[in-house]
């Protein structure tokens, strides 16, 4: 098999690429390092120039994962200002990187990543990103313990949504859906009291 010559990054952003598409359809136990090699075209010893074992890889495309999602809400939700529409454009941002990147929801919130304690810290540190970007778009006004709760709560009932939607192979407007989970939270939101007291 002979590789074309690729730059480092590209190189490296190719094989994620890859081994994100074989872990997901095969899970972490089930793939081998020969089975990301050959998705990507490449020999073994170039996919270990880049990852020294298959647990890392698998590291790795868990915080990729995470840093593409968080992006993603991120610079949907800077053109806002009104905190409700920074929301929802949040929860938009996140159905839509759902809708085009099912490999990558399957691989961080899938029960494989769950039941291994090293790739479960490291999808509680994603999370733990996402619910801080959150909790970053809630009124100000909410005390800061009591935004963060409230952001990890916002991300559950996201991520069970998805679990939903993806599980049953519903077809769902990312738009439309970010609009009615955005109407529920605002319901229950605008009861807060903001002092949390």
């Amino acid at each position: 098999m002979t590789a074309v010559r690729l730059p480092a990054p590209q190189r490296r952003r190719q094989l994620l690429d890859r081994a994100l598409r074989v872990f997901s359809e095969r899970g972490f136990h089930a793939t081998s390092m020969n089975d990301v090699a050959e998705a990507a075209g490449v020999t073994k010893p170039v996919l270990y120039q880049h990852f020294p074992s298959k647990r890392d890889l698998y590291l790795e495309l868990l915080r990729d994962v995470g840093r593409q999602l968080t992006a993603t809400i991120t610079a949907a939700t800077t053109a806002e200002t009104a905190v409700q529409a920074k929301t929802i454009a949040g929860l938009a941002a996140y159905f839509h990187f759902v809708q085009e990147q099912q490999a990558a929801f399957k691989l961080l919130f899938g029960s494989g990543s769950r039941r291994d304690e090293s790739f479960a810290a490291a999808v509680r540190q994603v999370e733990d990103e996402i619910g801080a970007t959150i909790a970053g778009l809630l009124d100000p006004h909410i005390d800061p313990g009591r935004r963060l709760v409230i952001a990890h709560g916002i991300l559950g009932m996201a991520e069970g949504t998805c679990r939903l939607w993806l599980g049953k192979g519903l077809d769902v407007d990312p738009e439309e859906l970010a609009g009615q989970v955005g109407e529920l939270l605002y319901g229950g939101l605008r009861g807060l009291d903001r002092s949390g007291g």
